[in-house]
Formats: structure tokens, sequence, C-alpha cells
């Protein structure tokens, strides 16, 4: 399934926004517009189809840090909204998923400022009509059935866990299922830890791996699906020796663990591991198994994948996801301008500026109230 639009209300510094969703999305902006709002927006609905939702808004700091601060229409819930909509090229339907999350659960259903999850739908457009298949209103759960009836949960949701988890994880409905795999497979790598203990650093267990764990724990595992399983390495290679002046990648054939290390031009007899690599080195390869893996996943969110690397690892970079955008959607925020320059120059798609509007909320320059870019708008004949 393919992601068509993203729209938030009331979460962080997203007062209301609703925008449509592209093959490659590039965001570019200051510090505190809010660019990483949106990136979070998006890994929320993911973590909805983990049943993980209520677990990262609280390591967010709860409810009372998420919540948009600025001034609110009389009336109006206290809500954090997050929607997506997708669309199936296969069977040519859309889906809609909507989460709100407050405060003030009810007696003993929770912890005072525990994100509580107040509703939940799903509806299916089949374009002349719109169908819920999922609805949730506070415990209460229902989907419809193969008859087309809507059948109530008999358990009771717990304010913390969310209704698409819990009949898509379940087998309960398989057109929720569909659409929560769709989401849960989706990957955010928002930089990696490359510290002397970073599991980047140490050999892995030797297990096929087709995409990068968003922690990149499986990376040795990873590159060795691509030599040793695969067999094709061959963009693998051309992004290393271009960000590295020519070095190679080494990837032994594992035997209980997986490693790998690298080789340069000036030393060419000596094997450096992963432990020996400097932070910016394993953060490119990082970014290179997420990109260049065996198989990709429909939706790949990079967060500041510039930082800590060389300037010269840029082209390279850029060069990779032009790749990768060729199998998946990509989500680019990047505070580099030479990075954007080099998206741009490789995939043809302009840089989304993000900023802040008179109220303090974030913005994005050129986006109408349709959630379409201006340009876009005008050429198809809209706003």
């Amino acid at each position: 399934m393919k992601l068509r639009s993203l729209e938030a209300e009331s979460y962080r510094s997203l007062q209301s926004i609703r925008m449509e969703v592209g093959d490659i999305n590039l965001f570019v902006g200051d510090n505190g517009a809010g660019k990483s709002n949106l990136y979070r927006a998006l890994f929320l609905v993911h973590a909805a189809a983990l049943g993980t939702f209520a677990h990262e808004i609280a390591a967010e700091g709860g409810m009372a840090s998420v919540l948009w601060t600025g001034r609110r229409r009389r009336g109006q819930p206290v809500r954090v909204k997050l929607s997506v909509e997708m669309s199936d090229p296969v069977s040519a339907l859309d889906w809609r998923y909507t989460i709100e999350a407050g405060l003030k659960p009810p007696a003993a259903a929770g912890f005072p400022f525990e994100p509580q999850i107040k509703t939940e739908t799903l509806v299916l457009d089949q374009g002349r009509r719109k169908v819920v298949v999922l609805k949730r209103d506070g415990p209460t759960l229902s989907w419809r059935d193969e008859h087309g009836r809507m059948d109530e949960d008999t358990m009771r949701l717990l304010p913390s866990e969310t209704g698409l988890a819990r009949v898509g994880a379940g087998g309960l409905n398989p057109e929720v299922a569909a659409v929560r795999d769709a989401l849960a497979q989706w990957r955010f790598y928002h930089g990696f830890r490359t510290d002397r203990d970073s599991p980047l650093r140490a050999p892995c267990l030797a297990v096929t791996a087709p995409m990068l764990a968003m922690d990149g724990g499986d990376l040795a595992a990873v590159f060795a699906t691509l030599h040793h399983i695969r067999g094709d390495t061959v963009d693998l290679d051309r992004a290393v020796e271009e960000a590295f002046a020519g070095a190679r990648l080494s990837v032994p054939l594992p035997d209980i663990h997986a490693s790998f290390g690298m080789v340069f031009p000036q030393f060419p007899q000596r094997t450096f591991q992963a432990s020996e690599l400097s932070d910016g080195q394993l953060r490119f390869l990082a970014l290179a198994g997420a990109l260049l893996a065996y198989r990709l996943p429909r939706f790949i969110a990079l967060n500041e994948p510039e930082a800590s690397l060389h300037p010269a690892m840029l082209p390279a970079l850029a060069s990779m996801i032009a790749r990768a955008s060729g199998q998946t959607q990509i989500w680019v925020v990047t505070h580099s301008p030479d990075l954007a320059g080099h998206i741009t120059e490789r995939c043809g798609v302009r840089a989304k500026r993000v900023l802040r509007n008179d109220e303090g909320a974030t913005w994005i320059d050129g986006l109408s109230r349709t959630g379409l870019m201006i340009d876009d708008a005008d050429a198809d004949g809209g706003v």
C-alpha cells in the first residue's frame, strides 16, 4: 500500500496540517521549525500498528508534552489527531486510518498523564461509498465481519491499547490485517548509535536479513545477505567506492556470526573491522544497509541522515536515495542544503521548506489548505 497523505492536529507544533505525500518527500528548514514533528507524526501511526502508540508518546514526555499549546477553538477537544490515507494499486482501493488520543481517563482505567486513546477508525473508500471497517470508541471496539456486519469485541480495550493492533495482529479481519501489516513494515531511521558499544560495531547472528532493523543491529547480516545470498552487490560496491574514494567492503562468509570490514586503497593489505571505523564511516554504511538492502519496505523515513557525514559522502548518499526511490517511498528531513541539492539533482524533486506561521505552528511554504503544493494545485486546475 502506498501512503497518499498525512493529516495531523494538535501534535506538538502541528496545530493543523494536511499534506499530500509523493514518491520522494524532501524537507528542509531551520532548527525548531517542526520538520522532525512531521516525521514523528508518521512514526506514531507506525507505532499504532505495532500497538506501541501510547508507549511512544509516554517516552516523549506524555500527553502534556506533546499537545499543541497554542490557541484553540472554543469547545475543541484537547486531543492529538493523526490520520493517513493509503492506496492499494492492486485492488485500486483507498484506506484512511485515524487515531485520536487525549487525557482524562475514566476512573481506574489508566494513569493520570498516560496517553488515552479515545477513538480509532479505518475506512475503506470504494469510490462511490465509504465503508467503516474498524471503529473504536473508548474501550469499545468493533470491526466488519465477512457478512458486512459490525462485530463488537468481547474484550474491552485499555486506553493504551490500539484497536488496529488488536484486530490486525490478531487475525480477526483480513482487511484490517493488511493495512496494519503495511504500516508496521515502515522503517524510520533517526541516526544510528556509533559509540563503542553500538550494535553496528559488533558481529551479529548470521540470520538472513532482507531489510535493516531500525537500530541497525543486523547490519552485518544485511551485508552478508547481499553478498552471499543474492550475490549482487553492484549498487553497494559503487556507493562505498564513491563515498570512500575507492575503498571496498569486506564481508566474509558467516559462520555463527556475520561481520564486515573496510579495505582502503591506502592500506590494501589491511581490513579495518567495524569496531575501528569512524562514526561517519559507520553511519554511512548503516544508511547503505537501509537503502540498498535485499528487500526494501514500502516506506523509508530518514531524519537528518547527513549527521556526522563528511561532505564528500553526500553525493553518494543522494545516489542511494535516488536508487531506493525506484522501489519504495522516501521521506527525508535534512538541515543540509548540499544534501537537498544533490537529491534534487538526482531525483528532480523540489525540497519543501518547513517554517513557523504567525501563530507559531509548523507549516510548509507554498502548501495549500487542500494539502497540495500551490504549483501542483495550479497545474491540476485546483486552487
